[in-house]
C-alpha cells in the first residue's frame, strides 16, 4: 500500500495511561480513515505534560501525512493540548472571536473557563463541533479533537472535507483452525507473492480449539479476493478448517 496517505493518532491524557478511562477513539479513527484511503500507521498515548506532547507532536507531523490528537481541549487546568500545539508550531495561542461566538450558542455564560476553549493557535482553521459547539481546530497537517468519543466523532466528520482521499483500504478475513506454527512458513510465502497486500495473523483459542484469524488488507478488490483464495487453498491443503468471514 505504498503511496497511501498515512496518519498518526496522539491520545492525550493521564486518565488513559492510569487505566481509569478506556480509549475508544483509536478504533473509530482507524476504521474511518481506512474508508478514506488513509492508513493509520501509528498511535501513541501521551501523558499530560507539555514537553512530551510537543515532542511527540513534532515527531509525528514530520513523519506522517496527518496527525490527529484526541483529548485535552476542555476548560480545566489539565487541558493543555491547544497550548502545546501552539508551542510546537511556534505561534501564539490567541482568543479567537469565531469560536467564542460558537460557544455562545449553548446559552451558557462565557466565563474564563469556557473562554479557554476559544483559544486556538494563530492561523488555525476551526473544525466544527455540532455536539457541544466548542470547536476543534486544524493547523497544517495536525487535527486537534476532543477526547469525548461522541464529540471526537462529530469533529472527524466535520474534518473529512479537509483531508486528501485515496482509494479505500479494504479488508477480508479468514478463520483458520490451525496453530500458527503449522502455517507460518506458507503464509509468509503468500505475503511474499503479494507485497502490496498486508497480511496479519491473529491467534485465538475458542472452545479449546486453537486457530487464527488471517486478515488481508489492500486497495485492489480483485487482488484481495485472489489472496483470500490462496489462503483458503493453502490452509485447506495443510489440513486446516477455514471460514471466510
Amino acid at each position: 500500500m505504498s503511496g497511501q496517505p498515512t496518519a498518526c493518532v496522539l491520545i492525550i491524557g493521564n486518565e488513559i495511561l492510569s487505566g481509569k478511562t478506556q480509549d475508544t477513539n483509536l478504533q473509530f479513527l482507524g476504521f474511518e480513515l481506512a474508508k478514506l484511503g488513509i492508513r493509520l500507521a501509528e498511535a501513541r498515548v501521551v501523558r499530560d505534560e507539555p514537553p512530551a506532547i510537543i515532542r511527540h507532536l513534532n515527531e509525528a507531523r514530520r513523519e506522517f501525512t496527518y496527525v490527529f490528537t484526541t483529548g485535552g481541549i476542555g476548560p480545566t487546568h489539565d487541558d493543555i493540548t491547544a497550548e502545546c500545539v501552539a508551542q510546537a508550531f511556534g505561534v501564539p495561542l490567541v482568543l479567537s472571536e469565531e469560536p467564542a461566538e460558537r460557544l455562545k450558542r449553548g446559552g451558557r455564560p462565557l466565563n474564563e473557563a469556557r473562554l479557554k476553549m476559544a483559544r486556538v493557535p494563530r492561523g488555525a482553521a476551526l473544525v466544527d463541533n455540532p455536539v457541544s459547539n466548542a470547536p476543534g481546530f486544524r493547523i497544517e497537517n495536525v487535527f486537534v479533537f476532543a477526547g469525548i468519543p461522541s464529540i471526537a466523532r462529530a469533529m472527524f466528520a466535520s474534518a473529512i472535507p479537509m483531508l486528501v482521499h485515496a482509494p479505500p483500504i479494504l479488508s477480508a478475513s479468514v478463520d483458520v483452525h490451525l496453530r500458527e506454527g503449522d502455517f507460518a512458513e506458507s503464509l509468509e510465502q503468500i505475503q511474499g507473492r503479494h507485497p502490496t497486500v498486508e497480511i496479519g495473523s491473529y491467534p485465538f483459542n475458542r472452545d479449546g480449539r486453537f486457530g487464527a484469524t488471517l486478515v488481508a488488507r489492500g486497495t485492489d478488490r480483485a487482488l484481495l479476493a485472489q489472496v483470500v483464495d490462496e489462503i483458503v487453498a493453502t490452509m485447506t491443503k495443510l489440513g486446516g478448517e477455514t471460514q471466510v468471514l
